[in-house]
């Protein structure tokens, strides 16, 4: 019997999604080309990957495994080069820590997750390619040469990046050039308490170092260096002595590392951004790593993988069940999973050319004096509509950044109404619209609204709100009390939702979704 959803790789990306398809009945079969365990690198996690695990059903699991706890980052980077540290709890209450995972392992775990939940997952069998008919993915070749017909193709194969390979989606960044050499060592110093769990990052004139603290003694480190160095580097003396020479270049590091070597020999991966032309497409939808890669400065590599697996798998169940839905969801997938991934991409390229501790060819290139966007632009692009709070603020003030952006940042924080939400006369901001689209719902995509805004990200809001947001957008300058008596009146609604049309509105306010109208033509 042939499966409703094949799936290539059994990473987290694969693995979240085949957990949430196989749990709404859907047939879902997982190729995973390796045995797991079996390595990887990535092993720094965020706090916000922890409540996709946990509504998978398998952070206690993850919990159980004596993962080391990360409680923040430290770094020796920016203007100066004395180390500062930036700690989950200042933004996430519900989880101040992530963890340092052994790879290996975590993702066995997430996989052996996806098998309770039903999916069918066959380990040590590679897909070869994918089958087209009509331009239309209809299944995988499998590398023994065994046909699988499916209704959608998930692409989850990390870097290798299947589809998006074979069919000339790829498009690789040029502002992230960059190599990565790292191993694992015993028996390392850490940072002292409380951030001894903490990534510590070291910028030294070649590039960067990672030294990740992981459970039982071991601990992850890396150099992140140009490509082209790197390359005519190792080639002339090879992954091992290269990996030394860089680590001793880095003294705060080298003081870790304390001269140990590396349990096996060191690996090297090319660490260039990338992002796919077209994330989905006519019976198939790409994820994780096979439809892009953020430059690994701020561990990102599973968290993208992880959300992106979970809007997809909710993608993908529309796809199934209205056709009518369907070009809408896949557009709104997009728009969600870009956005999240431009997030990542603006911080990390704005926090590598605001490093003035080094001065060298590598931060030299990686600069940004002649970009041509304004502060505001720059800034809004980095957080992607979110407020500017937690590591985005912390790591983006201790660089040297472009004329007026520290300003900028400074002053973009969500303002409150500043006065009674009753009496302000509410207009949508400039660049703001409200639009009937696919919205995101549980475990599927919805017909519904959202405040759309080019470089933020969508607002998706309930009947009611999009009522008060229609009517605050074409009003003649009414209050927004004389706005909610008026939707109240026309819509045959009870005097009891005036108290959330004014919370809802005075959220709006403070989000910059509404702003006061300047020159009222009306009265109330």
């Amino acid at each position: 019997m042939s499966p409703d959803i094949v799936i290539i790789g059994g990473g987290p990306a694969g693995s979240t999604a085949a957990t949430l398809l196989a749990r709404t009945g859907l047939h879902v079969r997982v190729f995973e080309r390796e045995r797991f365990p079996r390595a990887h690198v990535g092993e720094s996690l965020l706090p916000a990957t922890l409540a996709v695990l946990d509504e998978l059903g398998v952070l206690p699991a993850v919990e159980a495994e004596g993962f080391t706890k990360k409680w923040g980052a430290t770094m020796s980077w920016g203007r100066r080069a004395e180390p500062w540290s930036w700690y989950f709890r200042e933004t996430n209450r519900r989880f101040p820590h992530a963890y340092q995972v052994w790879r290996p392992r975590f993702d066995q775990i997430l996989l052996q997750h996806s098998r309770a939940s039903g999916a069918d997952v066959r380990e040590g069998v590679g897909v070869q390619e994918v089958i087209w008919q009509d331009d239309r993915a209809v299944g995988v070749l499998l590398d023994g040469g065994e046909r699988v017909d499916a209704q959608i193709v998930i692409d989850a194969s990390g870097q290798s990046s299947l589809i998006a390979r074979r069919r000339g989606l790829k498009r690789w960044d040029p502002f992230f050039r960059n190599l990565a050499v790292y191993g694992y060592f015993r028996a390392c110093r850490h940072l002292e308490p409380p951030d001894d769990g903490n990534i510590f990052i070291e910028s030294y004139p070649h590039g960067w170092l990672w030294k990740i603290p992981l459970a039982n003694g071991l601990s992850s480190i890396g150099a992140v260096v140009d490509r082209d160095f790197g390359v005519e580097a190792i080639r002339a003396v090879g992954l091992g002595s290269f990996l030394r020479e860089q680590i001793a270049a880095a003294p705060r590091t080298a003081a870790l590392v304390g001269g140990r070597s590396p349990d096996s020999a060191p690996h090297a991966v090319r660490d260039w951004s990338y992002a796919a032309a077209n994330m989905t497409g006519p019976g198939y939808v790409l994820v994780g790593d096979a439809a892009c890669f953020v430059d690994p400065l701020f561990s990102t590599g599973v968290h993208l993988a992880v959300t992106a697996a979970h809007i997809g798998a909710s993608y993908v169940v529309t796809a199934l069940k209205d056709q009518d839905l369907a070009a809408e969801a896949a557009a709104a997938f997009e728009r969600l999973y870009r956005t999240q991934y431009s997030h990542f991409h603006e911080l990390a390229r704005l926090f590598y050319a605001g490093n003035r501790s080094v001065d060298s060819y590598f931060w030299a290139a990686r600069r940004i004096t002649g970009d041509r966007r304004a502060p505001r632009e720059a800034f809004v692009r980095a957080v992607s509509g979110q407020s500017p709070a937690g590591y985005e603020r912390s790591v983006l003030s201790h660089g040297a950044l472009p004329d007026g952006f520290a300003a900028a940042l400074q002053n973009a924080a969500p303002e409150p109404p500043g006065g009674d939400v009753d009496a302000l006369r509410p207009e949508l901001a400039p660049g703001l619209k409200l639009v009937r689209t696919a919205v995101l719902g549980d475990g599927c995509f919805e017909r519904g609204y959202a405040i759309r805004g080019e470089h933020r990200e969508d607002l998706p809001v309930s009947p009611l709100v999009a009522h008060l947001v229609q009517r605050a957008a074409t009003s003649d300058g009414a209050t927004t009390a004389t706005i909610a008596k008026r939707l109240a009146d026309e819509n045959g609604w009870s005097a009891q939702v005036l108290p959330h049309l004014r919370s809802a509105a005075d959220l709006l306010f403070r989000d910059g979704v509404f702003r006061q109208r300047r020159s009222p033509v009306g009265s109330a």
